[in-house]
């Protein structure tokens, strides 16, 4: 819910980012009560959901913004 706020606020790059993280480590803690469940589509679905979380991270903490972004 942290995470969600900070981006829906659009504080900017930074803070979108490390919302970005937690988002990460959100799907990295699913992906292991999965396994521990063994619930196959529940950790199927947060595989996908941490590399599109890993994107946001490369987009917002890692990339140079574009030109027109800054």
């Amino acid at each position: 819910m942290i995470a969600a706020t900070i981006v829906a606020l659009d504080w900017g790059r930074r803070d979108t980012g490390w919302a970005m993280v937690l988002f990460c480590l959100s799907a990295i803690a699913w992906l292991i009560g999965a396994a521990l469940m063994r619930d196959w589509a529940l950790g199927s679905q947060n595989v996908v959901l941490l590399l599109i979380d890993l994107l946001g991270v490369y987009r917002y903490l890692i990339r140079d913004p574009d030109p027109e972004e800054a």
